[in-house]
Order: C-alpha cells, then structure tokens, then sequence
C-alpha cells in the first residue's frame, strides 16, 4: 500500500510525519513525504529512511524573513493550496492513503489531490485547537479576532468557520473548481473531515471529546476526533563529545532554547535566559536554533549547542526552558524535566497552560520576550523540589506507541 505523508510547517510539523513513516514502513508500506525543502528535514527523513518530496518554500526563510504583509496571506495560500495538491497527487495513487497536517492550505490541497485519487484521506491536528469542540475556544487569527462579547463556545466555533471561510475559502475553492471537485461552503470542516486524527499525548493533552446535551451535543456536528498518542521519533544519536564534557563538569544545567522560533529580540532573550538560570545559581546551556542564541560573554558556565538529540540531552538537564511546542513539551515531559513554558504563537499559550495546570513546569506570563527578572521568577518555581517530584511522576505516564498506533489503524 502506498502512503503519502504530507506537512508544511516546522520540525514539530515533519518530526511526526518522519515517526509515522518508520513504523508504516514496518509494516509493509511504501511511504513517502511531502515537505518543505529545508535541508535539515530531509536530514531526518532520511535518518528514517524516508525520502522527501520537498514542496514549497523553506520554512525557516520564511520565517526568518520580514512578517508577510496581510494583502500577501490570499496569494500565499493559493500558492501552497496548488503545490501540494500537485506534489500528492504525483507522489500517490489510486486505493492508496494521504495523511496531512500543517498549515491548512496545505492540507486542503492534499486533500483535493486524494479526492481526485480516490485514496482515503486523513487529517490529522497536532495540537488540540485547531478542532472544534465545545470543551475549549477556536484559535484566533491577529487580522480576525472574535468579538469580547461572545464568550459562549459553541457560537465561537460557528464564527470560527466564517473565519476560516475568509482567510482560506478562495484559495481552496478556487483550485477546487479548476481541478473539477466540489466548492464547499463551508471549508473548515470539509478539510478536517468529521473524523479528524489528534496526534498528542492523552496524559498531557486529554481530549474529553462531546459530551450529553449541557455540552452542546445535541444541536452541534462535532468531529469524532481520534486521539492516537503522540508521534515521537526515537532518537539514538549519541550527544557530541564537547557537550557530555561540559554536563560532566558540574552540577546539570538549565537547557534554554526556542526551536523553530526566530525571536525578534534573540541578542537580548539570550542575555536574559543567561542572568536568570545563574541567578538560579545553574549552568546554562543554551540550544542555538532558529533564534541563534549565542554566549553572551564567553564565560565557563555557558555552552552552546546545535541541533541535537533531545530525547539523550533533557534528562541530564535541571530544567527545560522552551516556546511550547508540542514536540518539545512532550520531549520534556518523557524526561521528567520541569518546564518553563515561553509561548510565542498559536498553540504554544495551550500548553504553556497544561504544564502549569499538570504541575510539571511553569507558564512564563511576562510576554513573549523574557526579561531577566520574569525569567528567574518562573525559574524559580520550575525548580523547586515540588515540581520536580511532579515532573518525575507523571513522565511515566507519557506514552510512546502513538505512531505505532496510528500507522496500524490506518493500514489495519
């Protein structure tokens, strides 16, 4: 059976992709990925022995670049509706299955290409707000806020679908119309499907789905959302030479890094992540990453590091410091490591919210750039022999056959 992944998104968006591959392809699957070109995916893919099929333009350019300008977001998801629709539809076949994720044009241009096909299709959410549900709010859009007034869930996902009608409806109806397939009117839900996949862990993130008729049951469709676990790569790499010396040397440290995340203020993020972990009386170990932290003064205390496998390095770490990605918040809770939870963007406010409700970690509630001063108040707590205990219990919980399940489930 040929299986077509596709993501246009971050590491958190491919990492998962990459883990579902390996165990399809365990199971007697021809899988292949559709991505964003960025080298440093197709370098994991291929660790998992899965090819890319790059589609797009690399996502750290753009978002390292300057802000897209609102009038650009129209022809920006016309653009990625139309490659990924070509790309799947190249890329798979007839009897077949496309599971997608990512930014939603493009998971609304596999779709389409899986209509034309025939193949089953799967959407699948790596976070739990972008499905409707009577249990939490939509995620808001900058250029689209709800009004304050309306507090009452279910009309805010009913607004949500004007929402998501507005921003992606032309893109995705006008390709629609010219490769033959129906115009949805209402295109939120044609893309999710009614029975989406929530690929994250039932510990962390628990999804109570609807309930009786006080939840809105009873004159509301809500999807059928099936939670399989989350999709965690195994990592084997061993940790460079350098950095297991300087975990070696002393007591652990505090791991400070922001993945994906470019950071306006990065000179001044590092210096401040810098004076709080030491104020803390902790070595820092600051994650460069798409942010490109760097020393601040070259001090003995201070080590950078590239890339590496988290999965060997946070267990070795007094706490984690991080923007609240899934992947990394999941990373930290297998580790039993305490958070701090610096969110910059949609889904991450989510689960700096869980980790601080869990008791595992602490929500930095100071804004998105830290200050030496809210950054030691949040470290403070994360560090305090309670939330370690916390961190320490619940890490057995998390599970780790998320991808397994779910690879069998789609080819069982």
């Amino acid at each position: 059976m040929r299986v077509v992944l596709s993501t246009y998104g971050s590491r958190g968006d491919v990492e998962p992709m990459a883990a579902l591959a390996l165990r399809l392809k365990d199971l007697g699957a021809e899988v292949r990925v559709c991505a964003p070109p960025d080298e440093e995916f197709s370098t994991r893919l291929a660790e998992a022995g899965v090819d890319l099929v790059p589609v797009g333009q690399s996502v750290r350019a753009l978002v390292s670049g300057p802000p897209p300008a609102p009038a650009d977001l129209p022809k920006r998801a016309a653009a990625l509706v139309g490659q990924f629709h070509a790309a799947v539809l190249g890329a798979a076949g007839p009897g077949g299955a496309v599971v997608a994720t990512g930014l939603f044009p493009a998971v609304a241009g596999a779709q389409a290409a899986a209509e034309r096909l025939g193949a089953r299709f799967v959407c699948v959410a790596l976070q739990p707000t972008m499905l409707p549900s009577p249990h939490h709010r939509p995620f808001e859009y900058p250029m689209f806020p709800y009004p304050a007034e309306v507090t009452d869930l279910r009309e805010l996902w009913k607004l949500n679908i004007g929402t998501m009608n507005a921003l992606f409806g032309a893109a995705v109806n006008t390709h629609r119309a010219a490769v033959g397939l129906s115009e949805p009117d209402n295109v939120r839900d044609h893309v999710l499907t009614g029975r989406p996949w929530l690929a994250t862990d039932p510990l962390l993130d628990p999804w109570p789905g609807p309930g009786g008729a006080e939840d809105g049951a009873g004159d509301e469709a809500w999807p059928e959302v099936v939670q399989t676990g989350a999709w965690i790569l195994p990592d084997e790499r061993p940790l460079p030479a350098d950095l297991s010396a300087f975990l070696a040397a002393g007591e652990a440290p505090v791991y400070v890094g922001f993945g994906s995340m470019p950071l306006r203020d990065a000179p001044d993020a590092a210096r401040a992540a810098v004076e709080a972990v030491r104020a803390q009386g902790r070595r820092v170990l600051l994650g460069r990453g798409w942010a490109r932290l760097a020393e601040v003064d070259g001090a003995a205390d201070c080590f950078v590091v590239d890339e590496v496998n988290q999965q060997a390095l946070f267990p070795q770490v007094a706490a984690v410091v991080h923007h609240g990605g899934a992947g990394t918040t999941t990373t930290a809770a297998r580790a039993g490591t305490p958070q701090v939870l610096v969110p910059q963007m949609v889904d991450q406010p989510y689960w700096a919210s869980r980790v601080a409700e869990l008791g595992i970690g602490v929500a930095h509630s100071s804004g998105r750039t830290p200050t030496a001063g809210s950054l030691a108040i949040a470290l403070h707590l994360a560090l305090t022999p309670r939330t370690r205990e916390r961190a320490a219990a619940l890490a057995a919980g998390i599970r780790t056959d998320g991808a397994e399940r779910a690879a069998k489930l789609l080819l069982g």
